[in-house]
């Protein structure tokens, strides 16, 4: 087991481990002492799998326990959710006192987050990441949201859990394709900082060691959020590949995944920078390389063709994707919120290891995506 302390203006820490899970109620005893009812926010995958288990253990520890439970998917982080999830916290007379125990991945996290950090405007809530990709990112460093049709993300608060708890043994029970999903994640880590993670990653595939490697994500991410709490420098560096990315998951109607959207925009991203010069084509092409080693797309076409071809139900309503094209891509990002005003942030790799954010015009931006795609 690993305890990694994150140092922001509302310290907590991340356990890695196993079995936590079925421990929830005395971490939660432990850490959030005042709390009578627990407030259990997660989707009807994840409700089937550990929905009883978590219940059971927080009851045990003498707390009262009520469940919202929402359909999975990207299709269900939208303002009526989250809007939904509020009216039941009401229902339920959850106090300030109480408690949110968000149960799942990255949508659940970012739905229960941001409906703890503006119910009766701000209320305790302690993150249970199950997917690898919200255990190394989403569930750590306090960023909650819900998406717009605009766009991804663009209603939400930085608002820190209590206490995250990351049970390894959650990843056991991932379909594959979640598990390489998740993958993206992880290699974007070796790519930004650690070198070292990096080759662990391309020599060991998906045997990966998922203790030290979880940890070490999460130790990275932790170091960069205390330095950049609310993402206005170098937390920017967690964009690597998103910028493109989220304009992708959006033009498919979020039919592609978060993670292979990520893998793609890395490998684009990384191309582009071979283009210009700021990286080395050997540099590209490691990156190429072990993203196809993990089974992950190198571009958006393949991407969207290795996800499920059945749209999300609840989704925008429509049959077929937009094109990925340069011009749609574009117009998709003019809504992106690392925009300020008529400059744009985007993550450029120099080096396994080493990347740096580059602020753009939209013309130059316009210009980049054009190179780029």
């Amino acid at each position: 087991m690993n305890i990694i302390d994150v140092g922001t203006s509302s310290p907590y820490p991340v356990i890695v481990g196993r079995g936590l899970i079925e421990e929830t109620g005395d971490y939660i005893r432990h850490y959030f002492p005042h709390a009578e009812t627990a407030a259990v926010i997660t989707d009807d995958t994840v409700d089937g799998l550990y929905g009883e288990k978590a219940a059971e253990s927080i009851g045990a520890a003498g707390l009262r326990t009520v469940k919202y439970v929402l359909p999975h998917g990207e299709a269900s982080k939208t303002i009526e959710t989250y809007a939904g999830i509020l009216q039941f916290l009401a229902e339920e007379h959850i106090t300030r006192t109480d408690m949110i125990v968000a149960l799942g991945g990255g949508v659940v996290g970012d739905l229960a987050g941001f409906a703890a950090a503006t119910y009766l405007r701000g209320i305790d809530f302690l993150q249970i990441p199950t997917t690898l990709l919200a255990q190394v990112d989403s569930s750590v460093g306090g960023k909650t949201a819900v998406d717009l049709p605009a766009g991804k993300n663009l209603a939400g608060a930085f608002y820190q859990p209590r206490l995250v708890l990351c049970d390894l043994d959650a990843l056991d029970t991932l379909p594959a394709e979640t598990f390489i999903d998740g993958c993206a994640e992880v290699i974007k880590y070796g790519i930004l900082w650690d070198e070292d993670l990096f080759e662990h990653l391309y020599a060991a595939g998906q045997d990966f060691d998922r203790e030290y490697t979880v940890s070490r994500c999460i130790e990275m991410k932790r170091d960069v959020v205390v330095e950049d709490e609310f993402d206005r420098g170098q937390r920017r560096l967690l964009n690597l590949g998103h910028t493109l990315a989220h304009a992708a998951e959006q033009l498919s109607y979020y039919r592609l995944t978060h993670g292979r959207a990520v893998a793609a925009g890395m490998a684009v991203m990384a191309g582009a920078a071979a283009h210009d010069k700021s990286c080395s084509e050997e540099t590209k092409t490691r990156i190429v390389e072990i993203l196809t080693r993990f089974g992950l797309p190198t571009d958006f076409e393949c991407a969207l063709a290795s996800c499920d071809a059945k749209k999300d139900a609840g989704s925008a309503g429509e049959d077929t994707p937009a094109a990925f094209s340069p011009e749609a891509m574009y117009e998709v990002m003019l809504s992106d919120k690392k925009r300020k005003g008529s400059k744009i942030s985007i993550v450029i790799p120099r080096a396994i290891g080493e990347c740096e954010i580059r602020k753009m015009s939209l013309e130059e931006m316009k210009d980049f995506v054009m190179k780029a795609l």
